[in-house]
């Protein structure tokens, strides 16, 4: 690996804790970053001579630092602003290597917590985050969502104009606003986890990059928060339905069913792994949050060695709390599934029944899909060939589509056959 290969691993490594700590310091993301930058330049041209030193993190820190005070010093805020930079030592901050024995600083939960603050808009959340959290680079970013570069730019520069003109200060919420700005980080992380599950555009329907993203920033947090239940039971969820990735598509990109799907190919040191930590959530909270209940959910199926094997009654109950909890249309659209398992197909038809009115899935093609199977199981093929190709139209993906659509026409061959007979 060269020099350039090097920096650009480190950066992901060290940029976000450098960024953190010199945001709380300094009162301004834009500025942080730009300081950190300005040390890994620095970086990469004093390395070319001596080689990169034992601590890479602490000599970062400390040029990153030195750069801070020179630029108060020139901004003739020196007064108030270097005392409090030069206050630090270089081994402040731990290479990636000492993380191990040395708890991950607050600095960058404080981070965090700015990059997800409510007042920025869910688009915003998203691209501040992977960057600033993350370490992506604007146009890693831009490749993941499939937007241009530009515009994830000027979203992650107007996210920080946004703070800066609000004067939203770099520190960790107080106890009373903690769990309302948790739940907010919670939902970036699993937004930006469920782009890679399931595209919402494109020619991929798995983005595995964007998912694993997230499921390591969701381990981050989960080592600065080892007590909140509702960050475990996010990070085993997300565990348990990566570890499907691998089965998830045919050969062709097309979605694979979850009974269709090969479990012997699911991985079971994600599996694993996400069960001890849903096990740490389970021991900590009474009742569960809705992560920990989803959790919960996919767990079912994981420990199931065949679909038939499948605990469906758990599995309703279940979605009857996670229900009680989010009042979601989606949740309750997921329930019917297990009604189908356990009463029939239906039982979970007249479930659906009530969705086809609710305006917040005019536009969701699942509810098409799930209503179209169901039409297919109680042999109404020409309902169900409407409904799926209704679903067809507003599929994100092309693969989405094509699947649908070929359900469609199998219902019309079945309902050509059946008037031949």
């Amino acid at each position: 690996m060269d020099l350039q290969e090097s920096v650009e691993a480190l950066w992901r490594i060290e940029a976000p804790q450098l960024i953190a700590t010199l945001a709380r310091r300094i009162g301004d993301l834009d500025v942080a970053e730009d300081l950190t930058a300005e040390a890994f330049a620095a970086a990469i041209e004093q390395w070319s001579v001596d080689g990169i030193p034992p601590r890479p993190g602490a000599w970062l820190m400390s040029t990153a630092r030195h750069k801070a005070i020179d630029r108060a010093r020139r901004e003739e805020t020196a007064r108030t602003k270097a005392p409090l930079l030069a206050a630090g030592r270089p081994e402040e901050l731990p290479d990636i290597a000492d993380q191990a024995l040395n708890p991950i600083p607050d600095d960058l939960l404080t981070m965090l917590f700015t990059t997800c603050h409510p007042m920025l808009s869910p688009d915003a959340r998203v691209a501040l985050t992977l960057r600033l959290f993350g370490g992506l680079t604007t146009d890693a970013i831009a490749r993941a969502y499939l937007v241009p570069s530009p515009i994830i730019g000027q979203r992650i520069t107007r996210a920080k104009r946004t703070l800066a003109k609000a004067r939203v200060p770099i520190e960790r919420p107080s106890a009373e606003d903690l769990p309302h700005r948790f739940e907010t980080v919670l939902e970036v992380l699993y937004a930006i986890f469920n782009e890679g599950y399931s595209a919402s555009s494109g020619d991929r329907l798995v983005r595995t990059d964007l998912a694993i993203e997230a499921m390591r920033m969701g381990r981050i947090l989960a080592g600065l928060v080892p007590t909140e239940p509702e960050v475990l039971g996010l990070v085993a969820l997300m565990e348990l339905q990566a570890s499907r990735f691998r089965t998830r598509t045919d050969s062709q990109g097309l979605p694979v069913q979850l009974q269709d799907q090969d479990r012997r190919r699911w991985d079971r040191t994600l599996i694993d792994h996400a069960l001890r930590m849903l096990d740490r959530a389970l021991e900590l909270s009474r009742p569960l949050g809705p992560y920990a209940i989803q959790a919960a959910i996919a767990a079912c199926h994981a420990r199931a060695a065949t679909f038939a094997d499948t605990d469906w009654a758990t599995i309703l109950a279940l979605y009857d709390a996670l229900l009680q909890i989010t009042g979601s249309p989606v949740v309750e659209l997921n329930r019917a599934v297990a009604v189908l398992y356990l009463d029939g197909p239906q039982a979970a038809l007249d479930a659906v029944e009530p969705l086809r009115g609710d305006p917040r899935l005019a536009r969701y093609h699942l509810l098409g899909a799930v209503r179209g199977d169901l039409l297919v199981r109680l042999d109404r093929h020409i309902e169900a060939a409407a409904e799926l190709e209704h679903a067809a139209a507003l599929a994100p993906t092309r693969q989405e589509r094509q699947l649908l659509l070929t359900r469609m026409a199998a219902c019309l061959d079945e309902t050509a056959s059946e008037t031949n007979t």
